[in-house]
């Protein structure tokens, strides 16, 4: 199994998803296990920008050679960007998931969502437990 990589300067879903808080500002994406798990992305589903997203509902769809998986919001608000680079290239999201491979940036209506989700030694923990 691959050495799975968790930054510390993010928070993690159980649905693994992650994300990364700066202002009034958030960046989310899928963990390195998510992608991991799904081996070869072929395929992103992504709202637009302008479209609002809530705290654990579906914002999207990512599909693999293996599985096709919902994609559930970390948090609450409008997203104002979507990664386009990813309909040409759903693959970065496979090696590079905290990096090039972001999903979408969000304009937070409630901050502290975020508080609520784990740190990196709390969702690596969690992983080891599955």
């Amino acid at each position: 199994m691959a050495v799975l990589n968790y930054p510390e300067d993010l928070k993690y879903t159980r649905s693994d998803e992650w994300v990364r808080v700066e202002g009034d500002s958030a960046t989310v994406g899928i963990s390195d296990y998510a992608q991991d798990a799904l081996n070869d992305i072929v395929y992103i589903e992504l709202p637009s920008v302008g479209d609002t997203v809530k705290a654990g509902q579906r914002f999207g769809l990512v599909e693999s050679v293996k599985a096709a998986s919902d994609l559930n919001s970390p948090v609450s608000g409008e997203v104002t960007a979507v990664n386009d680079k990813l309909d040409g290239e759903p693959e970065l999201v496979n090696s590079d998931p905290y990096g090039a491979g972001w999903l979408i940036k969000v304009k937070l209506s409630s901050p502290n969502l975020a508080a609520e989700m784990m740190d990196a030694a709390a969702y690596e923990a969690y992983n080891a437990s599955r």
